[in-house]
């Protein structure tokens, strides 16, 4: 096992405190992700694109809400618009807190080469930034992954899958993709999803399966009232919404 997390079911809070707003807090800002760090979270998710001229920031959706893309505004522009730094959240983040960048590849990628992409510049910030710091890189991109590994051949990698992804895909892929964790949406266990694509697997099956394949299991946005399962089955991280309700009955 690569040993990322350090004990089965380590909770992770989604973009902070959870997406959306949670308890008045919108989500990927510096107050929604400090308070999910009061609150016990040893681990955190965070979205990162890069602005026009590559700064990073943290930020989920493509376009702004005016519209213009993201990867087209500077970051003087970002910042006018409220938008949070990625240098400046870790540098208010506890080193010792682990931090799960989910990088969001964007159509402007295509046309740079791999290094000048969001990923290839996030994985030399995170060489040059980390330190000791925990952290995995995880992305719906394959080939994002092999951008960051190439800016730093220390980080943890982990191929994300979209909502209610095929199972026995999820799960081969990853046996033989260069990451260390697959991360699936909750979704892909559900009974009634895996029977759209004939399959049925229970989640000590998963977790079985990946763990005997040297690859770690997180699964994102699991309802409340199937975290002990997931817990139970062995899986290794939940990125979870609604962190304050999570931590108070799970953790």
């Amino acid at each position: 096992m690569s040993g990322i997390f350090g004990e089965p079911g380590t909770l992770v809070g989604h973009r902070g405190l959870g997406a959306g707003v949670v308890d008045g807090l919108t989500q990927n800002t510096m107050e929604s992700f400090l308070r999910g760090i009061e609150l016990g979270l040893e681990w955190i998710e965070v979205d990162v694109r890069r602005a026009r001229d590559d700064e990073l920031f943290v930020i989920h959706n493509t376009v702004l809400p005016d519209g213009s893309q993201v990867s087209a505004r500077s970051a003087s522009d970002l910042d006018a618009v409220g938008a949070l730094r990625l240098d400046a959240l870790l540098e208010a983040v506890p080193e010792a807190v682990g931090v799960v960048f989910d990088v969001k590849s964007s159509v402007a990628d295509a046309g740079r080469p791999a290094a000048m992409t969001t990923a290839g510049i996030l994985g030399r910030w995170c060489a040059a930034r980390l330190g000791t710091r925990p952290a995995l890189t995880q992305s719906f991109d394959p080939a994002a992954l092999g951008q960051v590994r190439a800016g730093d051949p220390r980080m943890a990698l982990g191929w994300l899958t979209w909502l209610n992804f095929p199972i026995g895909i999820a799960v081969a892929a990853a046996a033989h993709l260069d990451v260390q964790l697959l991360a699936l949406h909750a979704g892909s266990l559900d009974p009634q999803v895996q029977r759209r694509f004939g399959e049925d697997a229970s989640v000590d099956e998963v977790t079985g399966a990946v763990h005997g394949a040297g690859r770690e299991l997180m699964v994102w946005c699991p309802a409340p009232d199937v975290l002990d399962a997931l817990r139970n089955g062995g899986v290794d991280a939940l990125v979870v919404d609604d962190v304050p309700r999570v931590l108070t009955t799970h953790r």
